[in-house]
């Protein structure tokens, strides 16, 4: 009888724990498995929004790969961002977790500083950055004028579009940066008691014991960063709209205009499922050789 009324007690409390999270179980199911499965089937058809969506099968993916002249420039826009921005921002956050780490006067203030830029919405850092690389009257220009160095077009040339947009990224590193943070203050002080005590200096103790325990922190951002780095659309969208010459055309930006301005659906469908296969085996590749740099603690 105590059994019954156990198993009753547990079915009700089931049930009532689906209850309260039906609300979120209700929309994962329509944006993001119904949303998946949608975009795997109009991948393979020829879908304006408008028309019922006419299956081609592997039409799309191959006018991808063999006849958009786009394509191609787009995915290598998208990896050249990644390639430099990725490991610049964690570098920069670092960093600068290592400073905001020290104990020093105002250290609120500073790690205040540092990290406001990371909220300011994406449309308001992107106008503020149109200013600050303006060839003609920009505050950048202006500062390397002073100092006789050359001055580039910036968003302006195609050779310069790409590095602007990779500079403008270490503005918003600060959420990175209070992850390091974080992860810098569960860092045991003892480890670098007893390096001190064994003669070791500031670059042994940063390479052999800093670096080692935040590893697992560097991992989350590794993956986070390419993540994010192969979604990069506000900026490209709003600042140059894929120009100058396609040179800032990423790979999302050239997805939405297939998507949105074209009403290519099937073929923006395509796109995308290619972005997730690209961003998934980066994110495997990095997962499996974490095995040989990443630390944990106890040794697993």
């Amino acid at each position: 009888m105590m059994s019954f009324k156990i198993s009753a007690l547990r079915k009700k409390e089931a049930i009532m724990g689906y209850l309260f999270a039906s609300p979120w179980l209700l929309g994962f199911s329509i944006f993001s498995v119904y949303a998946i499965i949608s975009v795997i089937y109009y991948s393979f058809t020829d879908f304006n929004l408008f028309t019922k969506p006419n299956f081609v099968g592997f039409s799309n993916y191959v006018e991808l790969f063999k006849f958009d002249a786009l394509f191609p420039i787009s995915l290598y826009n998208t990896a050249y961002y990644a390639l430099f921005s990725v490991p610049l921002g964690i570098i920069v956050a670092f960093l600068l977790a290592e400073l905001l780490n020290q104990e020093v006067r105002g250290l609120a203030f500073f790690r205040t500083i540092f990290y406001l830029p990371s909220i300011v919405p994406a449309v308001a850092s992107s106008i503020l950055w149109l200013w600050i690389l303006n060839p003609n009257f920009g505050i950048l220009n202006m500062f390397l004028s002073m100092l006789h160095l050359p001055t580039p077009l910036w968003l302006g040339s195609p050779e310069w579009a790409k590095p602007s947009l990779i500079i403008m990224s270490l503005w918003g590193v600060g959420g990175t940066m209070i992850i390091f943070l974080a992860g810098l203050q569960d860092v045991p002080q003892e480890l670098y008691e007893s390096a001190e005590l064994d003669g070791a200096g500031i670059l042994a103790k940063f390479m052999h014991i800093t670096i080692p325990m935040m590893s697992p922190t560097l991992l989350y951002s590794l993956v986070m960063g390419i993540i994010g780095s192969f979604q990069v659309f506000t900026q490209a969208f709003i600042m140059t709209a894929g120009g100058p010459a396609n040179s800032t055309l990423f790979y999302v930006l050239y997805l939405y205009r297939n998507a949105f301005q074209y009403f290519k659906m099937g073929y923006a469908s395509a796109q995308a499922l290619i972005l997730l296969g690209i961003v998934l085996v980066l994110t495997l590749i990095v997962l499996g050789t974490s095995k040989k740099w990443v630390y944990y603690m106890g040794g697993t």
